[in-house]
């Protein structure tokens, strides 16, 4: 399992990104990158890292079911329906 801080870290860039999602998007429409630049770092999608929901493990990511290989696994093994545990 991933150190909770780099989780929590990750949930709070998520928030930032989502949070400058419309401004980013208009200020590249208009071509200011000056004001892109103003923006803060961790506002740029490009440096989101995809996750597994359960244990926070960054490598193996199934984007379909947002789980690790690892844990799609077990779950498989134990004939549970991994799509309703997405978050």
């Amino acid at each position: 399992m991933a150190k909770l801080s780099i989780i929590a870290r990750d949930k709070k860039k998520e928030k930032l990104v989502a949070r400058y999602a419309a401004k980013r998007k208009a200020l590249k429409a208009a071509g200011d990158y000056a004001g892109l630049d103003k923006l803060p770092r961790s506002s740029s999608p490009v440096r989101l890292r995809s996750r597994c929901k359960l244990t926070g493990r960054p490598r193996g990511y199934m984007s379909k079911f947002g789980l690790c290989r690892n844990q799609f696994r077990q779950m498989a093994n134990e004939g549970k329906n991994t799509r309703t545990n997405q978050g």
